[in-house]
């Protein structure tokens, strides 16, 4: 049975040890990444850099425990995710994570208040308190006039707030962020980037950043790169975004 995360001295969020990723392709074995070592420190804004095929992608599902390892774990807060079932994977996931995507992912039969509401209902919330909370952080996005409305009615912007909102209502101590500007305008991907940051800073939350984007490096204070599976760079960064 799990327990809650555990501090630890160094406030280490994330711990990545020697991971491994092989994939069957036919009579091939493809290696997507390579002994990867990484720590990550509760209340960093971490950037996973790398072209396409790099293995940013496969590392994120391995610290998100989407997928599990080949050889080696991840440490999240003092608990090896590696090591858990699908159940006890799902359970954590609900009640330590968070997840901001690409494509929003927002389910499209419910309104920005249900959509954002939804982790809470995992956690066994009662519908008023939900979202009277979900009402609460869609203030903080900007989007109080758009309770009710549809994904479908919203653009791509709008829709994304909301995804952060979700991502952060339930207080993860880590939340995921897979390419969160992709889709997104040059205006737009700074406005979202700077909700990012305000909820990691206010929240003392981790947040694991995938993208191509090296602009977005702007609103990171550690940096990782990935090339053909293996980090060629770990880097701390001081920006004064931060």
């Amino acid at each position: 049975m799990m327990t809650a995360l555990r501090e630890t001295a160094a406030t280490v969020a994330i711990e990545v040890r020697n991971i491994r990723k092989e994939y069957s392709m036919g009579n091939e074995t493809v290696i997507a990444l390579k002994k990867v070592n990484i720590t990550i420190k509760q209340g960093e804004i971490c950037y996973i850099f790398g072209s396409s095929g790099s293995g940013k992608s496969t590392l994120l599902n391995q610290l998100a425990g989407m997928e599990k390892p080949t050889r080696g774990y991840v440490n999240i807060g003092g608990i090896n995710i590696s090591c858990l079932n699908e159940n006890e994977l799902a359970a954590f996931r609900q009640r330590h994570l968070g997840f901001i995507f690409q494509s929003y992912n927002l389910l499209p039969f419910l309104t920005a208040v249900e959509n954002v509401a939804l982790p809470l209902m995992f956690q066994g919330i009662g519908k008023e308190e939900r979202e009277k909370r979900a009402k609460s952080l869609l203030n903080k996005v900007g989007l109080e006039k758009r309770y009710d409305h549809y994904p479908n009615q919203m653009s791509g912007g709008q829709q994304q707030r909301v995804g952060i909102a979700r991502a952060f209502i339930a207080r993860p101590k880590v939340v995921f962020a897979d390419e969160p500007t992709g889709n997104l305008d040059s205006k737009t991907t700074i406005e979202v980037m700077e909700m990012i940051k305000h909820f990691s800073v206010r929240y003392n939350q981790t947040i694991v950043l995938v993208t191509h984007e090296p602009e977005l490096s702007a609103y990171a204070n550690r940096i990782i790169t990935l090339k053909d599976g293996e980090v060629i760079s770990n880097q701390e960064v001081n920006n004064e975004n931060r």
